[in-house]
């Protein structure tokens, strides 16, 4: 994963998995899955793939994680977690709902084009998730909508945006930077930021919004 650096912009790590409380041995499973997921897919992934790729006994991985799916759940949430923060800062940040809903395309779609891998993994494993580590990223994925509703709703108000269904524009806005995820690669020609840029332009546009 080395030609992941500077992959999701979370404090304390390159690849979106931040440090936080965890020891030196639990980071570098979770480094170690997210690389096993993204390179075999979940399923194919065994214990010992990522126990193996973090330089530790597959015995050694059930002293931090119970299992496959308790590595998937915390790198699902932790990534949904992450969008929703970045979401609900540009929708708390200054300015009316085009400054609002520019700032949160870019930071997105910026978001998904750095943390490509990552974006990956937590966007199209969630049918893996066991049934009660589904319902908490539901519920993140949930707000992060709602977020994404309330400013299209604020600029419909305002005469801002002209869209004919407020729920189906959400859901097209964030599809677009999630979709990022997919195809964007180290070797893509614009940078992320620049990505981001023109996405915010699109989604404006889309929107109806005169830019």
């Amino acid at each position: 994963m080395t030609d992941q650096a500077a992959a999701v912009p979370l404090p304390g790590d390159h690849l979106g998995v931040p440090a936080g409380g965890r020891t030196e041995a639990a980071r570098r499973l979770l480094l170690a899955a997210v690389d096993s997921f993204a390179r075999r897919g979940y399923h194919a992934t065994t214990t010992r793939d990522i126990a193996t790729a973090a330089g530790m006994s597959p015995a050694a991985l059930y002293i931090h994680y119970s299992s496959k799916a308790a590595l998937l759940s915390e790198i699902s949430r932790t990534g949904h977690q992450a969008t929703l923060d970045l979401v609900e800062r540009a929708a708390a940040g200054g300015g009316g709902p085009v400054e609002q809903m520019r700032n949160l395309a870019e930071e997105f779609t910026t978001w998904h084009a750095r943390g490509h891998t990552v974006g990956r993994i937590v966007n199209h494993e969630l049918h893996a998730l066991p049934e009660e580590d589904f319902a908490v990223v539901a519920e993140l994925r949930r707000r992060i909508e709602e977020t994404v509703r309330r400013i299209i709703e604020a600029g419909v108000a305002t005469g801002a945006f002209t869209v004919p269904d407020v729920r189906t524009a959400a859901r097209a806005v964030t599809s677009l930077g999630i979709d990022v995820s997919r195809w964007y690669s180290e070797r893509s020609t614009e940078t992320p930021e620049e990505l981001g840029r023109r996405y915010g332009i699109l989604v404006l546009r889309m929107l109806g919004a005169a830019v």
